[in-house]
């Protein structure tokens, strides 16, 4: 069914310059689903998500959020994105936790509009979500990379999102609070219904919790099941990455993807 289709994208390819970053890809995310997308440096994944964002035309193809051609969409609000700003960001900036949630609002608000007391408790319920309520009136600098993350996964769930674009956000957050980051995954994909795709270098990690994934390699090599991937030896893998790579799983106590 199209209302079940929250991305679609029909043969898409792009070009900085002469260069071929994004060829021929095709692929569809259905509501609910969870999707990793890995593949070595280079190989497009950050394009591909300014593509599905808007933020760059394709060369050629076309792609669709909810069913609407992306450069006609208009409801961003339905969509989630968070960044690896734990890594980069300035922790002196004047913020508190809540002010920073609030600017999620943006989108609704406009850029002057005064925030009101429901915009608070959005803000607030958000906050819970990620069960960070606590640090409501904390500096954002004060916290942890992982506790930065939650609350910057908190401004992007302030709006109502059905669809969450994750870009490797565990990056620079130690492993303890990366089994919690996983945690706090699965809790919106399972319970608040979000589709989630997220992009990560650990290939073990993520299709231990992932319900299916993307292999790309400026086109898309393996698009499917978390479970048909883990089947691929090695060897597969390094030629699908163009080097030798070896799959690794951890366990650091997560929650069992099939709970």
């Amino acid at each position: 069914m199209t209302d079940n289709k929250v991305l679609e994208m029909d043969n898409v390819s792009f070009k900085y310059e002469k260069e071929t970053v994004v060829k021929d890809v095709s692929l569809t995310i259905e509501a609910g689903q969870f999707f990793g997308l890995v593949g070595p440096n280079g190989s497009g994944k950050s394009t591909l998500i300014k593509l599905m964002l808007g933020l760059l035309k394709p060369t050629k193809g076309s792609i669709k959020l909810f069913g609407s051609p992306v450069r006609s969409f208009k409801h961003w609000e339905e969509i989630g994105f968070v960044s690896q700003k734990a890594n980069s960001f300035n922790s002196g900036f004047p913020a508190t936790v809540l002010e920073v949630v609030k600017t999620g609002l943006i989108s609704k608000t406009g850029l002057f509009r005064f925030y009101n007391k429901n915009d608070r408790e959005k803000a607030m319920q958000a906050l819970k979500t990620v069960e960070m309520e606590d640090y409501f009136n904390h500096n954002i600098g004060e916290l942890s990379g992982g506790q930065q993350q939650r609350v910057f996964i908190a401004r992007a769930l302030v709006s109502d999102p059905k669809f969450l674009i994750l870009d490797e956000p565990t990056v620079g957050v130690d492993a303890k609070h990366v089994a919690d980051f996983y945690q706090l995954l699965h809790k919106l994909n399972r319970n608040e219904g979000i589709t989630l795709l997220m992009v990560s270098h650990d290939i073990g990690t993520i299709t231990e919790h992932a319900s299916h994934v993307l292999c790309m390699n400026k086109t898309i090599h393996f698009h499917g099941e978390s479970h048909e991937y883990k089947a691929f030896s090695n060897e597969d893998l390094s030629r699908l990455y163009g080097h030798p790579v070896q799959q690794l799983t951890h366990n650091h106590g997560e929650v069992d993807p099939r709970d």
